[in-house]
């Protein structure tokens, strides 16, 4: 019975790895837990991207003993500007601004690159003596007192809880017969680090044009991170280009208040959807992050919303376990699924309606929206609303996410 009472996580990116070292702080070294993601075999890390890290995931990442290692390679985001123009206009005006605090001392939010906290997870997993796996799992069978899981390699895991971690394509979740709701944008969002000559002071951009948002996001040094929208047919493109054409036409959006730019890495565009799983957990099961949903990055909370999943996961069952209960049994997933789903629809949805209010070339929905971010940027207490909601300190918010151990 002591292997049925393994974990197994399937897929070795933020959230899996996260959730494992989540699991082992929980619950001890007497419940194996197992990531299992052929990826894992590349080591360093090459992904190019960078990510914001908002306060509540800070503090997970600080719970779980891996902020220390990337928060020398980390930048913080000081304040954020929101413009709204057209791409031939000649000026952008502001019409929002945000200050950098959630607490005081505490920004909002922190850039950080994707190779750098991919790394010091790993290399946190393995001090934990978390077992990691470098093979797919091919296929799993649940009944009502475990899951068989098996590897691609021909190892075979006796577990009480199997989750699915696999990304926005995942074979589990297929595999679990779990359809998804949602839309294609038909737009593709383009990454790029650009160097400039100017310091950014922690200055985080939105540019909103006509075909989506623009964002500008500080690294360290004289670095920053774009990601930018762009219809599918355009996005391929841009990305086309040689590279100085690609130079024009970044500097047409990106502008010269921080001087000359430069790209510093080969721009790539990546497909914009919105779909949740029809169900976050099956027997067994639990589906977090990319595979339980996807949405538009116009608010920057893709991964942190899947880190919510990863916080609230680890804390329905660590408190199932310690109460001597399965934690893979389906009242303890089904807390899970209360807990993720509806906060998860409401940032989609509201993810949605922000890229329609912004992504259009409507004069009237122009001075419509103008007009709102103009009352927001007067009214502080809603500012502080939104700041908050931003960095995943409203509602109920698991611990870790408040930097409270399990």
């Amino acid at each position: 019975m002591a292997a049925q009472r393994s974990i197994v996580i399937c897929g070795g990116a933020f959230a899996g790895l996260a959730l494992a070292l989540a699991f082992r702080q929980g619950l001890g070294a007497d419940i194996p837990v197992i990531v299992a993601d052929p990826a894992l075999a590349v080591r360093p890390s090459r992904d190019p991207r960078a990510t914001a890290i908002v306060a509540a995931c800070r503090r997970l990442f600080e719970a779980i003993g891996v902020w220390d290692q990337v928060a020398p390679d980390s930048q913080a985001i000081l304040d954020m500007v929101v413009t709204d123009s057209k791409l031939e206009d000649a000026t952008r005006p502001v019409f929002l601004t945000f200050a950098g605090d959630v607490e005081p001392g505490e920004p909002f939010a922190h850039m950080v690159e994707n190779r750098r906290l991919i790394d010091a997870l790993v290399e946190r997993a393995e001090a934990e003596g978390i077992d990691l796996r470098a093979a797919a799992v091919s296929t799993y069978d649940s009944r009502s007192d475990g899951i068989t899981v098996k590897l691609a390699d021909g190892n075979v895991i006796e577990a009480s809880l199997l989750v699915a971690a696999d990304g926005a394509r995942s074979r589990l979740r297929e595999r679990a017969g779990i359809a998804t709701h949602g839309w294609d944008y038909d737009q593709s969002g383009i990454v790029v680090t650009v160097g400039h000559e100017r310091d950014h002071h922690g200055r985080a951009e939105e540019h909103f044009l006509p075909a989506g948002p623009f964002a500008i996001l500080p690294l360290t040094g004289k670095r920053s991170s774009l990601v930018w929208t762009e219809s599918r047919s355009e996005a391929a493109r841009v990305t086309a280009l040689g590279e100085a054409e690609f130079h024009d036409e970044l500097e047409r959006r990106f502008g010269l208040h921080l001087g000359e730019i430069k790209a510093l890495d080969k721009p790539r565009a990546f497909p914009l959807g919105y779909f949740v799983a029809r169900s976050f957990v099956a027997e067994r099961l639990a589906l977090v992050g990319d595979a339980a949903h996807v949405i538009h990055p116009i608010a920057g909370q893709g991964l942190n919303m899947g880190l919510k999943d990863v916080a609230a996961l680890a804390e329905v069952v660590v408190d199932a376990a310690r109460l001597g209960i399965d934690p893979g049994q389906a009242d303890v997933l089904d807390r899970y699924q209360r807990w993720r789903r509806f906060d998860t629809m409401a940032m989609g949805l509201a993810t949605n309606s922000l890229n329609f209010l912004f992504s259009n070339e409507s004069n009237l929905l122009r001075t419509l929206r103008d007009i709102g971010l103009g009352l927001v940027d007067r009214a502080p207490p809603l500012k502080s609303l939104f700041i908050r909601q931003a960095a995943g300190l409203s509602g109920e918010v698991p611990r870790l996410l408040k930097g409270e151990a399990l």
